[in-house]
This record gives C-alpha cells, structure tokens and sequence, in this order.
C-alpha cells in the first residue's frame, strides 16, 4: 500500500508541476562547449578554472569602502563588485537636496574622479575584474573608472569588469531610471560602440534577471523578461549599425539563485540554450557572440530577519545551485542582510561558503555535474518552453521597450509576487522560522550602521573638487556634453572629457536631463 503523499500537488515556484518519477529521457547528444552550450560555454568549465569569487561592497565614503575591498581581497575575493548609493544611481550629488539621508546608505557616495580615485586606493585596476551595479549613470561611473585607469597608466585594452547598464529592468521592476527610454537606450549603444574599440575587455551590459526576481517574479518570468531585454538591446545596437560579431561578445547577463535548487539550475541551462538560439537568429555566426555568459547573486528577498543564521544554509543551496547551473562570477550575501549592511564576519562567511563549495564539495570537479538527470533534463524543457510562451507574447506587443510601456511586464511581475507573499500567509509556502519552527529570539547584536554625518563629509569634498578643479574648463566641456547630446555623436568621449575635468556626477547627469527630460513612468 502506497503512503499518502505530502500534497496533493507537488509544484516549482513557476508553478511547473513536479511529477513523482521522471521517465528516460532522449537527450540530445551535446558536449559543453558546443552550440547552443546548454552544458556550459566552455569545455572545460571549473576544471580550468574556478568561477570568480566577487563580493558586493560598498557602503558609506569610499574611504570606508576601500578598506572593506583590502579586506575581501586579503581573504581571497578575485573580482570586486561595486555597490553605489541611491543619489549616485540616479544621478544626484551628496550635496542634492534629494541626497539627504541616503547618502552612503545602500551603497558608496560617488561624487567625482576624486572619489573613484579613493575607492580604489592601492588596487590595480589592470589586475582585478569590477563588476559595477549601476544603470542610468553607468556612462558616468565607466568614464570615472576608465579615467583612474588611464591615470594609472594601465592599457586600456586589459583592464576587464562589467557594468549592469541594463535600464529596461529598471522601468519594469526596481525604478532607478532618470531619462526616457529612447535617449537611454542611446546611451548604451553609445557605450557598447566606444567600449568595443577602446575597452574591448570590458563586458558593457549586465542584462539583469536578478532584480526582476527580486521584485516578486517567478524563475521563469526572470528568465523571460531578462532574455527579451536583452533581445531589445541587440536589435538597438543592430539598428545602430553595430556588428552583432562584435558587440554581442562583451554582453553578459546578471541573474538570481533563489531557494529552489533543481528549478534554478534548469533555469541557468535553458538561458543559454534560447540565448544561442536568439543571438543566431538575428545573425551572430562567430559563437562567442551566441553564449550567455553570467554573474549570479544570491536570493535577497530570500533572506529572513527572523533566525538570520538559517539565510547561511539558504545561500548555500542558492550558491550550489549557481555552480551546478554552470556561472561564471558569483556573489554570496550575508545572512545579516534582512537587517543591515553585511558585518565583515558576515562577509567572510559568505566568502567562505564560495570558497568551500569549489575545493571541498566536489562540485566543481566535473563539467555540468546533473546532466542526464531526467529530473533536471525535463525540467530544463519544460522552463525553457514557458519562458518562451512569455517571449512570444512580448514580440507580439513590440518587443520589450513596447510591453513596459504598456505595464505587461509590471503587472506580470506584481500578481507573481502577490500570489507568493499570499502562500507564505496561508501555510501553503513554508519559510522556516517565518512561518514555521519559530523561536523566541534575541535581536543581533553585532549590526553594521552607516553614520548619517558623512553627507557633511562628502559636501566638503565637493567643496574641495570645485575650488581646486579648471572650473572654466569644466564649464566647456559641460556645454559641450550640451550640445552633443543634442545632436547624433556618441556621447562616451565627452563624458570622459568630464569626469577628467573632475566635473561632478551631478554635474554631468543633469546636463544629460536638461536635454533628455526625466522619466515619470
């Protein structure tokens, strides 16, 4: 006699149901390597090398900042990846009125080259990767980085990173955009055209799945919605007259691990295989244009105020689930994030879940460990074909830019979230410790603050920039952002006039909004 079943219906967060035994597959026949690079996208995978081990930090002055990436990289960090604050994401000085209370809080202050100049401080930009999370002023924070390498005699062609410069996942689900979308896809043509011949390392959009899942989507949805961004970039470059040979090789996309392990690394597999697909379809033929290559992060709306020691086993499986799916960076949150930036020994331990995975797990030890498991090979399948139902809904509409616009993507995202939030209340999602084996418990006690005075600092270092800065000079090159922008000429060169000049973000953002307009949604 069969045992009764825990439900009735066993189903991934998608809602793709789970059966109870998965049939013998017939697998297509692939090697990793090969198109369309379901198993990876190279042949060797962590056999050569491990996947780099990036924290994300930023937080307060960059002073502050800069000791945090001395520590990360002493303890075995390979690739940093910047945090901004709110006012430097959306293109505010410290000084804005808008800036007050926010400054340093969700990440760095960025004023000006001074500040980039100190953030990294005794770091060699020749010899590490910057991964940097910033979007509609990634022009600005490039021109910045790109000015201190240039000041630090560093070869341009060498020096790699990544900027997420992906603005569509901005009007649909985080909302730090500043210009409409038109002059902002602009923008990043604009860059994909400069950094293909001057900085031909650097990878120039990170089209992000992660705050679409953050914001409430399924696995699936993130897939879908992050994919067809990134087909809306291809055909604005394509229609720039951009070589897809060329441009679509330094593209990489950034997405979430959430708790689900078996549907996450399905989820990794399938974007590469429709990406090759994709990417082929619009023409690439050289097949480093046609693999998806990606930063992963661990889950943060996963992470639990309640018993915050349980989101350390919650970031393993996110992470292991992210190396099983074949990434090539990796983040891992701290589990004191729910409350307040990461203490360095929450740091350290989310290092050190990266770093026990690669040498003691063995996961790393063969290419595509779970391939072959008829489990993972139908749910591959069938969140693949679900992502592409969501495809060809959004090419029906216009593609991307157009389903935004009409709030398809919005609203998509918000029933998913609803409906998930909704079962957690009934019992129907069990989230340990929240709604299920709750404890009394005590408050943290070690809690990572950021002092609300350095505002007060960062404005006297403005102050400083301005006295000691070519302000006439600065004045010039302004206008003649101005009138570049007004016109069809890529706007990167002048930008990175600016930020030499020590012109401020502030300064240069709104010499962009005052031809460009602001976005209201």
């Amino acid at each position: 006699m069969e045992e009764k079943e825990r439900k009735e219906k066993f189903l991934t967060d998608s809602g793709i149901e789970i059966r109870r035994v998965y049939p013998k597959l017939n697998v297509e026949e692939e090697q990793p390597g090969d198109f369309p690079y379901t198993r990876g996208v190279q042949s060797t995978m962590y056999r050569s090398r491990f996947w780099t081990m990036r924290q994300y930090a930023g937080f307060s002055t960059a002073e502050e900042s800069n000791k945090r990436y001395h520590y990360l990289l002493n303890n075995g960090t390979t690739g940093l990846s910047v945090a901004f604050d709110l006012p430097t994401q959306i293109g505010y000085d410290s000084s804005h009125e808008f800036a007050d209370g926010e400054v340093g809080k969700a990440g760095v202050a960025i004023d000006s080259l001074r500040d980039i100049e100190i953030l990294f401080d005794g770091i060699k930009l020749e010899n590490i990767t910057t991964s940097m999370t910033i979007n509609s002023t990634a022009s600005i924070l490039l021109s910045m980085y790109i000015a201190l390498a240039k000041k630090q005699g560093a070869d341009l062609k060498k020096i790699s990173g990544t900027i997420q410069n992906d603005i569509l996942k901005e009007y649909a689900a985080r909302g730090t955009y500043i210009y409409p979308p038109k002059p902002s896809m602009r923008i990043i043509t604009d860059i994909f055209a400069y950094c293909s011949k001057e900085v031909p390392k650097w990878n120039t959009i990170s089209i992000s799945g992660y705050h679409i899942r953050e914001a409430g989507s399924t696995a699936v949805q993130e897939l879908a919605f992050t994919l067809a961004n990134g087909k809306a970039y291809l055909k604005a470059a394509i229609d720039a007259g951009l070589d897809i040979n060329v441009f679509a090789k330094r593209l990489s996309f950034f997405f979430n691990a959430h708790n689900n392990l078996f549907e996450e690394v399905a989820k990794f597999r399938a974007a590469r295989r429709m990406w090759a697909r994709i990417t082929k379809d619009l023409g690439a033929t050289d097949p480093k244009a046609q693999m998806l290559r990606f930063h992963t992060q661990t889950g943060g709306s996963t992470l639990t105020a309640q018993q915050p020691h349980n989101n350390i086993i919650r970031v393993t499986t996110q992470a292991l689930s992210a190396v099983l799916g074949g990434t090539q960076s990796l983040h891992t949150n701290g589990f004191d994030e729910a409350i307040a930036l990461p203490t360095e020994e929450a740091a350290r331990i989310a290092l050190r879940t990266q770093q026990i995975i690669a040498y003691e797990s063995g996961a790393a030890d063969t290419v595509d460990p779970l391939a072959g498991s008829y489990f993972v090979e139908a749910l591959t399948n069938e969140v693949e074909e679900a992502a592409w139902d969501y495809i060809r809904k959004i090419d029906a509409m216009g593609g991307s830019v157009s389903a935004i616009e009409q709030g398809y993507l919005q609203n998509e995202i918000a029933a998913s979230s609803y409906k998930y939030q909704k079962d957690i209340q009934t019992g129907e999602k069990i989230i340990v410790g929240v709604n299920k084996f709750t404890v009394e418990e005590s408050p943290l006690k070690d809690i990572f603050t950021v002092d609300d005075t350095i505002r007060q600092l960062q404005i006297d270092k403005i102050n400083k920039v301005k006295a000691e800065r070519d302000n006439e000079k600065v004045k010039e090159i302004l206008s003649k952002l101005d009138s570049s922008a007004r016109a069809d000429i890529n706007l990167m060169p002048v930008i990175l006039e600016a930020a030499e000049s020590y012109a401020t973000l502030g300064e240069i953002a709104d010499t962009m909004r005052n031809v460009f307009g602001e976005y209201t949604g």
